[in-house]
C-alpha cells in the first residue's frame, strides 16, 4: 500500500542539453556533477534524465541498442578524468575537429561520435602505461562478463558494418549464433587484433560505469537523487535481441493506439504510433526468472536512486503491430480487409488482450501484477515511477497505488469531476506531478499555442484551449479573464504555475529545466523523425546558470519557493 514519503522538487533536463566550459558538444558527467552541485545548494532534491543506455546511429535515446551499456557520448573525456588521454593530443584535436560547432548550437552528434571515438581510442592504446588502471579495467571486463563480452562483440561488427541494422549486416555474422562462430574463427586467425578491437569496447563501458557510479556517489553526498528512465521496450536492432531473440516476439512492434492530437501524421492518426520495439515473450522470461529484467534493472539501481518506467501500461497490455515500422507508408491508406490481406489476417490491436470484457481486463490486470511486483522487488530498496499516460485502462491506477508506485500527474489534465480542475492540495502522496514530460512543448509554448488555438477555425481546437487555459489559471490561483482575455505568458504566470506545482502534496514535484527561465527550445516531438529532436541544448553552462543574471535570479527564487513550499 502506499506510504507517505518526503516531498521533493525536481528538475528535468536531458544529458545531452547540458553545458559546461570544457564540454565537446554534449553534455556529459562533468556537466551532471555541476548540477548537482548546484541543486544541492538550492535546495532540489533530485535531477531527472531521459535514458542514457547505449545508442547506435539514432540519436533517441529511447532506441538503445543495449539494456545495460551506457552512452559513451555522456562521458567527460578530459585528463583530469583520464590519465591515459594525453593532454596535448587532447587539445590538438578537439581543436581539428571540434573549433566553434560544438560551443554553439543543437548538438552536432556526428562531430561528437567522431571526436569522442577518436579521444578514446588514443586513451585505450596508452592504458598500459597505467597498471593500477588497467587492473581495474580487467577486473570490471571478468565481472561484468556476461552482457559485455556480447556488446562488445555487437559494437565490433557495428564497426564492420557501420550501422546496427543487423537484419542487414552480410550472412556470415547476421545472427547471434553466426557472430559467435565468426569470432571464434578470428580468434584463430589473429587473436591479439579482434581482442583489441573488443577490448576497446569493453574499456568504454567501464569508463561509462565508473563516471556514473561516482557521480552518483557525489550526489547522494549531496542528498540530491539521481533518477533515469527505462524505456518499457528495447530496440529491434540491439545487442539485446541479436543474442537473444528467444526473448521477444519478433512477429509484432509495440506502439500506441491511433491519436487525432498528430494532426500532420495521417498514419498515427490512421493506425496508431508504432514505435518498432519488438514484444516480450513473457513466458519464456518467466521461465528463468525474468533474469532479462532483473539483470536490466540491477544495472540501473547502480547508477540511479529513482527510476521512470517509460509507459509503465506496457506491462499490463501493449497496442501492437504485425508489421515493423519500414511499412508503415505501405498501409497509410489501406482499408482494415486491405490491411489484414497483407498481414495474414492480423491487424493492430491490444496485446495480450483488449480492454473489451470483464474478463480480458481482469487479465491483463494480473499480468501487469506480476511483472511489476518482480520489478519493483528488483529495484528495491530503490523508488519506481510509473508514466501511466496515454489511453489509461481504469484499473492501472490504483493497481500502482497498491504497488506504492507513483503514477503521473499532468494538472491542466486532471478534472476534479465536476468540470474544475483538480487541486494539487488534493493529490495522494503518492504521485508524480508535472506540467510537461521531454515529449511536451515548453510551458512558455504552450501557453501562447493555447492562446492562438482560441481563434482557431475548429471548435475542438478552441474548446481544448479554453479547458486548459482554465485549468492552468485555478490549480496556480490565477485570474480567469472573461471573453477569453488570457494575457500573454509572462514571469507572473511562470512563476504562479511553477510554486502551485511545488506546492502540491505529490511526492515528486518536477519540471523542465527550461521552464524555470522561460525558454522554448523542445526536446522532442513524438512521431517525428527529424534532425531536431534530441538536439536542443541550454543557451548557458551551469556555472552561468549558478552565478550570472538573469539565470541566477531564477535560481535564488527557486530556493525560496522549494523552502515556501515545504519541499
Amino acid at each position: 500500500m502506499p506510504s507517505t514519503q518526503p516531498r521533493r522538487a525536481g528538475l528535468l533536463v536531458p544529458v545531452f542539453a547540458l553545458r559546461s566550459e570544457d564540454d565537446l558538444g554534449i553534455g556529459d558527467t562533468g556537466c551532471v556533477r555541476q548540477l548537482v552541485d548546484w541543486a544541492a545548494a538550492a535546495g532540489v532534491g533530485f535531477l531527472q534524465f531521459l535514458p542514457v543506455n547505449a545508442t547506435g546511429t539514432d540519436s533517441s535515446p529511447y532506441n538503445a541498442i543495449s539494456s545495460v551499456a551506457l552512452d559513451y557520448l555522456t562521458l567527460q573525456l578530459t585528463p583530469e578524468q583520464l590519465p591515459e588521454l594525453d593532454a596535448t593530443y587532447q587539445r590538438v584535436i578537439v581543436r581539428f575537429l571540434g573549433g566553434k560547432a560544438l560551443k554553439h548550437g543543437p548538438v552536432p552528434y556526428a562531430k561528437v561520435r567522431q571526436l569522442k571515438t577518436r579521444l578514446l581510442r588514443h586513451a585505450y592504446a596508452r592504458l598500459g602505461q597505467f597498471p593500477e588502471r588497467q587492473a581495474a579495467f580487467q577486473a570490471f571486463r571478468q565481472e561484468e562478463g556476461a552482457w559485455l563480452e556480447d556488446f562488445s562483440l555487437f559494437r565490433v561488427l557495428m564497426d564492420e558494418h557501420g550501422h546496427e541494422d543487423w537484419p542487414n549486416w552480410r550472412a556470415e555474422v547476421n545472427s547471434g549464433e553466426k557472430a559467435r562462430a565468426w569470432l571464434v574463427a578470428r580468434r584463430a586467425e589473429d587473436a591479439a587484433a579482434i581482442e583489441s578491437r573488443l577490448g576497446f569496447h569493453a574499456y568504454v563501458q567501464w569508463l561509462c560505469f565508473s563516471q556514473w557510479r561516482d557521480l552518483r556517489a557525489h550526489a547522494t553526498s549531496k542528498k540530491v537523487k539521481l533518477m533515469g528512465d527505462v524505456p518499457f521496450g528495447i530496440s529491434w536492432c540491439s545487442a539485446d535481441v541479436f543474442f537473444q531473440p528467444e526473448q521477444f516476439n519478433l512477429d509484432w512492434c509495440g506502439g500506441a493506439p491511433p491519436e487525432t492530437y498528430f494532426k500532420d501524421d495521417v498514419f498515427v492518426q490512421r493506425w496508431g504510433q508504432n514505435w518498432g520495439i519488438p514484444l516480450y515473450r513473457w513466458d519464456r522470461m518467466e521461465a528463468d526468472g525474468f533474469s532479462w529484467w532483473q539483470r536490466r534493472v540491477r544495472k540501473l539501481t547502480e547508477v540511479f536512486d529513482i527510476f521512470r518506467i517509460d509507459h509503465v501500461l506496457g506491462f499490463y497490455r501493449i497496442y501492437s503491430f504485425p508489421w515493423r515500422p519500414q511499412r508503415n507508408a505501405e498501409f497509410v491508406n489501406l482499408t482494415l480487409e486491405e490491411a489484414a490481406a497483407r498481414t495474414g489476417g492480423h491487424l493492430p490491436h491490444f496485446k495480450e488482450n483488449d480492454d473489451d470484457t470483464p474478463e480480458h481486463k481482469a487479465a491483463n490486470l494480473a499480468a501487469g501484477a506480476k511483472y511489476l511486483n518482480m520489478i519493483v522487488a528488483a529495484a528495491s530498496p530503490n523508488e519506481v515511477v510509473g508514466e501511466d499516460l496515454g489511453t489509461v485502462p481504469d484499473y492501472v491506477r490504483p493497481h500502482l497505488l497498491s504497488l506504492d508506485v507513483p503514477g503521473f500527474k499532468i494538472s491542466h489534465w486532471e478534472d476534479d469531476g465536476t468540470g474544475h480542475v483538480q487541486m494539487g492540495s488534493d493529490y495522494d502522496n503518492c504521485a508524480f506531478t508535472t506540467y510537461a514530460t521531454h515529449d511536451h512543448e515548453p510551458m512558455k509554448t504552450h501557453w501562447e499555442h493555447r492562446r492562438r488555438d482560441l481563434y482557431s477555425p475548429e471548435e475542438s481546437d478552441r474548446a481544448l484551449a479554453r479547458k486548459e487555459l482554465r485549468f492552468l489559471a485555478e490549480f496556480a490561483g490565477l485570474p480567469v479573464p472573461a471573453d477569453d482575455a488570457w494575457p500573454a505568458y509572462d514571469d507572473r504566470i511562470r512563476r504562479a504555475l511553477l510554486e502551485a506545482l511545488l506546492a502540491s502534496k505529490a511526492r515528486y514535484a518536477a519540471f523542465m529545466l527550461p521552464d524555470l527561465f522561460a525558454l522554448e527550445d523542445r526536446f522532442n516531438v513524438p512521431g517525428i523523425a527529424s534532425g531536431d529532436n534530441w538536439s536542443a541544448r541550454l543557451p548557458m553552462t551551469v556555472t552561468q546558470m549558478r552565478d550570472q543574471d538573469p539565470w541566477k535570479a531564477e535560481c535564488t527564487w527557486l530556493k525560496q519557493a522549494i523552502q515556501h513550499t515545504g519541499r
